[in-house]
């Protein structure tokens, strides 16, 4: 790649990196909000939900307008607005003592319509950019920054909060503004012509696809929401359960924390890996990693041994991460370049309320009774799974995206994405056209080969490293009582 690619790159792994932190940075310090601003641990998760839903809502208009207008003139007053929105949560608890949570909030709905803006345009316009041999290495280097920043901002937000837990949002701040500058000054969007179709084409276009894919699309939609639902309302959860019943605290909490997340990244890294070549495989991984996730809040509804609690909580993390990249590839496979904007601003909707909804639900569930919660969760995973298992089919999996019968499933971009995504079908490896067909015999093989592949690929080293981590937990005690 040359010089001025890598630089391009750079400037824009910022911004979905900067929006990786928008929530995840902020869960180590939820029991020093909850204390300081005097809150229940359900409106603690309100500081998570109100960044989601305004960006969930935000993301289908921005991302048409950038197609109408440009893509550095979103991204870029979306970085300001971003940076605005966590001044305004900063100094609330500095300047509005009396209605500092209330001011907050505010501010978490302007940074949430701000990220909106980000991370998924950042997607579209890295395909803008880089085209053939350079964009598969540049979607992959963005998803590295996007999975990069899942795994460091609990620890990172542990850190930060060590000077005070508001500090955080002052960081946002900060960061928006290089990162902004860098993208307009560094990034050189290609001249296109714009699509002078309306908003109500845009929403024709995706229910002409849904008419198409419709059963799949929605079964994939409901297990991308439902994992990040779990995650997000686990991760919550044990921020609590770290500090009030183990007395974790500080830089040490933040690593407890980010083993979930790093078990997720590295089982989604290693499936994009074996979904780029196998995409017959996208069901198997959707469904089996509802399954995995279904299994392991079962566990931590029956057992109470620490060692039990924690390897569980981290193979939530690997089925969480076996979901993301297939569904990745079911959503940007499903529609045609000029059509499959709309579909990934649908998806990004839907992922972005998944993570509004965790929080606030599992705290109302823990105030009935921690079995409610766990036992709760487990039947949501498992109404999950059942329809997944129903809805997705191969049969619409394999229909081609458009009429030249490239089909568009092969490829599939390292990681989970934080938002929405935007590809462009010829980076993906063509499954179809200009290559051999298998002969009878390697077709028959595929069915049988499947289990043990994925296993041997991707469950059996997402295992270990979980195993790894849990060198750490003997350590961790509950604190007596």
């Amino acid at each position: 790649m040359k010089k001025d690619s890598i630089i391009k790159l750079t400037a824009l792994g910022g911004v979905p990196l900067l929006m990786v932190l928008g929530n995840s940075m902020l869960i180590p310090v939820f029991p020093q909000m909850k204390s300081a601003l005097g809150i229940s641990q359900f409106q603690v998760g309100l500081i998570i939900t109100l960044f989601s839903i305004p960006a969930g809502l935000s993301i289908p208009i921005l991302g048409f307008l950038s197609d109408k207008i440009s893509r550095k003139l979103i991204i870029v007053p979306s970085l300001l607005i971003y940076g605005i929105g966590g001044l305004v949560s900063g100094i609330a608890p500095i300047f509005f003592q009396s209605n500092a949570y209330t001011v907050l909030l505010a501010g978490r709905i302007i940074q949430g319509v701000g990220a909106a803006g980000t991370g998924p345009i950042a997607m579209a316009l890295v395909s803008d950019i880089f085209t053939s041999n350079e964009r598969s290495q540049a979607q992959g280097a963005i998803e590295s920054a996007n999975g990069l920043g899942k795994v460091v901002s609990p620890i990172l937000g542990s850190l930060i909060a060590l000077i005070t837990w508001y500090t955080l949002f002052f960081v946002y701040s900060f960061l928006a503004i290089p990162v902004a500058l860098g993208v307009w000054f560094l990034v050189k969007e290609p001249k296109s012509e714009k699509e002078s179709s309306s908003f109500k084409q845009y929403i024709a276009g995706i229910g002409n696809i849904f008419a198409k894919t419709g059963k799949s699309l929605i079964g994939s939609y409901l297990a991308a929401s439902v994992v990040l639902f779990t995650l997000f309302g686990i991760l919550a959860y044990l921020s609590d359960v770290l500090e009030v019943e183990y007395g974790l605290n500080g830089v040490i909490k933040g690593f407890a924390l980010a083993g979930p997340v790093l078990a997720m990244s590295t089982t989604s890294f290693i499936s994009g890996r074996v979904l780029k070549n196998n995409a017959n495989l996208m069901k198997l991984f959707i469904v089996g990693g509802l399954a995995i996730l279904t299994f392991s809040l079962i566990v931590l509804s029956i057992f109470k041994a620490n060692i039990i609690f924690f390897i569980a909580i981290l193979i939530m993390g690997i089925g969480t991460g076996s979901v993301l990249p297939a569904v990745n590839t079911v959503v940007t496979s499903a529609a045609p370049l000029e059509e499959r904007g709309g579909v990934t601003a649908l998806y990004g909707t839907v992922r972005f309320f998944g993570v509004a909804a965790g929080p606030p639900t599992y705290s109302k569930l823990l105030e009935i009774s921690k079995p409610v919660m766990f036992w709760g969760a487990s039947g949501i995973a498992l109404l999950a799974f059942g329809l997944s298992f129903l809805l997705i089919t191969k049969k619409e999996l394999a229909q081609p995206a458009d009429n030249s019968g490239d089909s568009k499933t092969g490829k599939q971009e390292a990681g989970e994405q934080q938002s929405s995504i935007e590809q462009e079908s010829d980076q993906n490896p063509d499954q179809t056209r200009g290559s051999k067909p298998l002969d009878n015999q390697k077709q028959d093989s595929i069915p049988r080969r499947t289990s043990s592949l994925t296993f041997r690929k991707v469950w059996k080293p997402a295992l270990g490293v979980a195993g790894s981590l849990l060198i750490l937990f003997p350590f961790i005690k509950r604190k007596q009582r």
